[in-house]
C-alpha cells in the first residue's frame, strides 16, 4: 500500500469517526427532554387558607308562637327595620280574653267567700268572748258544753277564713296565668334589628313553636351591624388557623370588592354530614371557622355566598421555588444501604418499605439535571419557602409537571422555547 493510499485512509477514518461523534451529538439533543428553567430567588410569601361559607348575622332571632291561633294583625314587612320593643303582629285573643274574665269572675267570687268566712269568725268569736264573759259574771247561766261548743265553731270559722284566703291566691294566680296567655297573642320585636324573613300572612294560623320549630317560625330578625361568614376548613389546615388571624372575604355580590375580615371562633367538634351514624375512614372531616367581616357592605344580605382567605403565616424575602418543581423520589443514600446490606430476610409476607424524599432537579452547567433533597417551609399560592438544601441562583427544573414526573438523575434536559402570542389581523379585501 502507498503511503498516498494510507494517507486518503486515514482521511476518511477521520470524517467517519467525526461523522458518528456528530450524529451522536445531534442524537444526544434529541433525545433532550423539554423543561422550564428558572433561578431560585428571594420572595415574599403568604400561607392562607380558603374555605367557602354563607354571610349571616352575628345575632339573630327566629320568632315563634307560644300558642296557636289565627293571625289579626301584622305591623311589618320583609326588609323592614324594627326597635326593640316595637308591635310586630296580633294573633287572635278571642279566647284568651274570655279566659281572663273568667278568671275575674272567679277572684272576685273567692274574694267575696273569704270576706263571708271572715265575718262569720268575727261573729263565732265574740259569741264564745260573750258566753264566756257570762260564765265569770254566774257560771250557773252558761253551761260548760255550751263554752265548748262555741271554742269548737270558733276553730272551725278560723279553718274556713284559712281556706278561703287560700282560695283567693288560687284564683290570683289563674288571672295571672290567663293574663299572660292573653299577653301571648301580642308579639313584640326582642331586638333591634332588620326583618331578614317574613313566613305569614294575615289570616294564616301561627301554630305553637314547640310542635314544629321551622314551620312555626313566623318571622327572623336579623343585627345586620356584625355580619360573620361560618366557613368549613378540612381537618389538615384547621391545625394552622388560630383566633385573631385576617382573612380576606370576597363576596359573590360584590364581585369586584375583598373586604377584610377576622377569625373570631374556631369550633372544637367537627361538622359532620346530616344523617351520618359514624364518621367512616373515607369521609372528610370537616371544622366550622367563624370569620367577622369587619367592612361590610349595608346592602348585604344574610344567607350570602362568600369564599375566605385566612391568612395563617407570612415570609418576607425568603428563598422560593415553584410548588411544580417541588418533587418526590426515593432516598438514593438509604437505597444504596440496603443494596450494599444484600438482601433481608423478612419472610413471605413482609416486605422493606422504602423511604421517599423531597427535593428539586438542579440543572448543571452541562444542561443535565441532579435530583437533590430539600427541606421546605410554608406554601404560597404558587411558591414552597426552602429552608435548605438549595442556594439562590441556582436553576431548577421548574415545568412541566410531566417532565419532572419522569426525569431521572444525569437526565439532559434543554430549555423549552418561550412562545410569544400572535394576534390574528383581520383580512382586509
Amino acid at each position: 500500500m502507498t503511503k498516498r493510499t494510507k494517507i486518503i485512509l486515514g482521511a476518511l477514518g477521520v470524517l467517519l469517526v467525526g461523522g458518528t461523534v456528530a450524529q451522536s451529538i445531534a442524537k444526544n439533543r434529541a433525545k433532550a427532554t423539554e423543561v422550564r428553567i428558572e433561578a431560585a430567588g428571594l420572595q415574599d410569601l403568604v400561607a392562607s387558607v380558603t374555605a367557602s361559607g354563607q354571610v349571616r348575622p352575628r345575632t339573630k332571632v327566629d320568632i315563634s308562637s307560644d300558642i296557636t291561633g289565627r293571625i289579626t294583625r301584622l305591623a311589618v314587612k320583609d326588609g323592614d327595620t324594627v326597635k326593640e320593643g316595637q308591635f310586630l303582629l296580633q294573633i287572635d285573643p278571642t279566647q284568651f280574653e274570655a279566659q281572663v274574665q273568667r278568671a275575674e269572675a272567679a277572684l272576685a267570687n273567692a274574694r267575696a267567700s273569704a270576706a263571708q268566712a271572715r265575718a262569720n269568725l268575727l261573729q263565732a268569736r265574740r259569741d264564745l268572748e260573750r258566753q264566756q264573759q257570762i260564765l265569770k259574771t254566774n257560771a250557773e247561766l252558761v253551761s260548760t258544753q255550751e263554752i265548748e261548743r262555741l271554742e269548737t265553731q270558733l276553730e272551725v270559722n278560723e279553718a274556713l277564713v284559712e281556706a278561703a284566703s287560700e282560695n283567693v291566691k288560687q284564683a290570683e294566680a289563674s288571672l295571672k296565668d290567663a293574663r299572660f296567655q292573653l299577653s301571648r297573642t301580642t308579639i313584640y320585636a326582642p331586638m333591634t334589628g332588620r326583618v331578614t324573613r317574613l313566613n305569614v300572612e294575615v289570616g294564616e294560623t301561627a301554630i305553637m313553636g314547640t310542635l314544629n320549630k321551622d314551620a312555626a317560625t313566623l318571622l327572623t330578625i336579623s343585627d345586620m351591624s356584625i355580619l360573620e361568614t361560618k366557613v368549613k376548613v378540612d381537618e389538615t389546615d384547621v391545625s394552622r388557623i388560630g383566633v385573631g388571624d385576617t382573612a380576606l372575604v370576597q363576596i359573590d355580590a360584590f364581585p369586584d370588592t375583598t373586604f377584610r375580615g377576622e377569625v373570631v371562633e374556631i369550633s372544637n367538634s367537627s361538622v359532620r354530614a346530616a344523617g351520618a351514624a359514624a364518621a367512616s375512614t373515607d369521609q372528610a372531616i370537616d371544622y366550622e371557622v367563624t370569620v367577622r367581616i369587619l367592612n361590610p357592605p349595608p346592602s348585604t344580605r344574610p344567607d350570602f355566598s362568600s369564599t375566605a382567605k385566612i391568612i395563617t403565616d407570612t415570609r418576607t424575602q425568603v428563598l422560593a421555588i415553584p410548588i411544580i418543581a417541588l418533587t418526590v423520589r426515593e432516598d438514593a443514600a438509604q437505597a444504596q444501604q440496603d443494596s450494599a446490606a444484600g438482601p433481608r430476610q423478612t419472610g413471605p409476607a413482609v416486605q422493606v418499605g422504602k423511604r421517599d424524599v423531597e427535593g428539586v432537579f438542579v440543572v448543571n452547567t452541562d444542561n443535565t439535571v441532579t435530583f437533590r433533597p430539600v427541606k421546605v417551609g410554608i406554601a404560597g399560592e404558587k411558591h414552597f419557602e426552602v429552608i435548605r438544601g438549595l442556594e439562590p441562583g441556582e436553576r431548577i427544573v421548574a415545568g412541566t409537571y410531566q417532565a419532572i414526573r419522569e426525569l431521572k438523575d444525569g437526565q439532559l434536559v434543554k430549555e423549552q422555547e418561550q412562545t410569544t402570542p400572535t394576534v390574528a389581523k383581520e383580512k382586509k379585501e
